[in-house]
């Protein structure tokens, strides 16, 4: 019975183990606010892409997700130089999403429902380009570039794009669907192998499920990464900088200029923006040194 009792406990303690393991890297990544109670449970009851005060906001920007690691410098940043902006609220999904909720007017996450119109929308220069009917004020503020992340130790031994098609290496890889990166690394595919690489990852790797594409946004690709789900992740250099500025165990595999691709990312402020001053005087600190210092901070390029 003794013995039986010790078994027992023994895979109870195992369990356990197992399922801090299973969550010890999951965000949010950020800094949550403060408030009376904290009630965020990674992996199980968590929203890391919802941000600040979602209640009467006097200030609601939409990020693209990719830029999640800098909200928290940003923000607070913002309302030190403009104290009277307490209330503030930032979404972080992925681009297409975020243009989906603003075209349709809401957006629903489990049993929460958001209305707000947002004062700022920021995205890859094609989207806002696409959208431009919808903004009064459109400003470019920093780039990025591909990197290829994976795990600590490169156990694949990735070298370089190609290596994304051998059939025993899985590859998280950010959806077209949503994610404006995606057409982007499908562009730096094509530079290295023309189209048949394009279709071995997104077609022929998809259909044996050897290629992951992303359900969120770039959250997934490091936690697959870490979770020892994917061996490579296509990814901007940011996300990659970030992960190992937080002590993650990834490495970064660069990918040469002549194969890479440069994006620019864009803020546009809307012309149904609420918030209208609170809109400008955002859009004007994003171009100032304070916030370009932040976004080097994470590893993005700034003029």
């Amino acid at each position: 019975m003794q013995k039986l009792t010790k078994t027992i406990l023994a895979l109870l303690l195992g369990t356990s183990c197992s399922y801090a393991q299973d969550h010890q890297f999951h965000p949010p990544w950020n800094t949550p606010p403060e408030s009376a109670v904290n009630f965020t449970i990674p992996g199980i009851d968590n929203i890391p892409d919802l941000y600040g005060e979602i209640e009467n906001p006097q200030l609601v920007i939409f990020f693209a997700g990719n830029q999640f690691m800098v909200i928290d410098d940003l923000i607070k940043t913002f309302k030190k130089e403009h104290p009277q902006y307490e209330r503030i609220f930032v979404e972080t999904l992925p681009p297409g999403i975020l243009a989906k909720q603003i075209q349709g007017g809401s957006l629903t996450i489990g049993n929460l429902k958001i209305t707000h119109t947002p004062d700022i929308y920021t995205a890859g220069q094609r989207r806002i380009t696409e959208m431009a009917d919808y903004f009064d004020q459109t400003i470019a503020y920093a780039t990025n570039k591909l990197t290829l992340m994976v795990p600590k130790g490169n156990p694949k031994n990735i070298k370089s794009l190609k290596d994304l098609k051998r059939k025993d290496v899985r590859v998280s890889m950010p959806n077209p669907a949503w994610e404006g990166v995606g057409e982007q690394i499908k562009t730096a595919y094509r530079k290295v192998g023309g189209e048949e690489l394009v279709h071995t990852i997104m077609e022929d790797k998809v259909a044996d499920k050897s290629t992951y594409l992303t359900k969120i946004h770039h959250r997934e690709s490091p936690l697959r990464i870490l979770e020892g789900q994917a061996d490579v992740a296509p990814v901007w250099y940011s996300e990659a900088f970030f992960q190992k500025m937080i002590n993650h165990p990834v490495e970064s595999i660069t990918i040469p200029d002549n194969e890479n691709i440069t994006a620019k990312y864009m803020a546009g402020k809307l012309k149904k923006s609420k918030n209208k001053q609170a809109a400008s005087d955002f859009m004007a600190y994003l171009q100032s040194d304070s916030a370009k210092n932040i976004y080097k901070k994470y590893g993005f390029q700034v003029d």
